[in-house]
């Protein structure tokens, strides 16, 4: 009897303070919030997480302008610098990583304003709405029409961008938005619009159009200037191709 009462002296302090910790861990990391909010909590959730997302991408900006400006003050008129600076615009350019000036075309996608209730027979609600393959063929359409820089929303996206959407909401980068989607390319005008023309995802969304009412548009502009492309560039999924069996 002693040697149990001795026993139980050490467990149940050992499990109060593995209470405490796990208790401890909660708060951190709910920081002092629900860790499970309920579906009504989600939009709050999302539009919380997505002005976090833009006041990070402006303090990126800031450093980034710092650093620009110490260097040039650290090594003004270098030539070793000047150099460096030509190599890394040669590489930087062509993948999107500065703001670049062209003639572009402008595609807005948007979800119909049709009443449900007054649809064709054999039609559903999806018909009304832009889906992810709608962006996506967009997209795909104006890099096969010769694209050399494009943007998505307010945001420049490169060759490896993912298009994600959920619902009826765009998720890009850290970002959601919602409809009207806009898709800017740039590059030889009459060559996107014919892309856009004679591709079949597009063609079939374009059917929709006189269906039921789901928004398409195309414009074009002279002259258009697209930021630097501010997302990650690390490849989650890419890998070397082997080289065994290669002569």
């Amino acid at each position: 009897m002693t040697q149990r009462h001795s026993r139980w002296r050490f467990v149940v302090p050992a499990i109060a303070l593995s209470a405490g910790l796990l208790f401890g861990v909660s708060a951190a990391t709910s920081q002092g919030g629900d860790l499970r909010p309920s579906t009504q909590d989600l939009v709050t959730v999302v539009t919380d997480a997505n002005r976090k997302v833009e006041v990070q991408a402006g303090q990126v900006r800031n450093l980034q302008q710092q650093v620009d400006g110490l260097t040039a003050a650290k090594a003004p008129g270098s030539a070793q610098l000047s150099k460096t600076e030509a190599q890394v615009a040669a590489l930087t350019t062509p993948v999107g990583l500065t703001p670049v000036t062209g003639p572009t075309v402008t595609v807005t996608l948007n979800d119909s304003k049709r009443a449900p209730d007054t649809l064709p027979q054999g039609a559903n609600l999806n018909w009304l709405l832009v889906h992810q393959q709608d962006v996506q063929g967009v997209v795909n359409a104006l890099w096969h029409g010769g694209a050399t820089a494009m943007m998505l929303m307010d945001q420049r996206v490169i060759s490896t961008s993912a298009v994600r959407c959920v619902g009826n909401t765009l998720l890009l980068q850290g970002r959601v938005y919602s409809p009207p989607f806009t898709i800017t390319a740039m590059g030889n005008v009459n060559e996107l619009k014919k892309s856009l023309q004679d591709d079949p995802a597009v063609s079939n969304y374009r059917d929709y159009v006189a269906l039921v009412g789901i928004g398409y548009d195309v414009q074009t502009s002279n002259k258009t200037t697209l930021p630097a492309y501010a997302g990650s560039l690390d490849l989650r999924y890419a890998k070397v191709p082997s080289t065994k069996g290669t002569p």
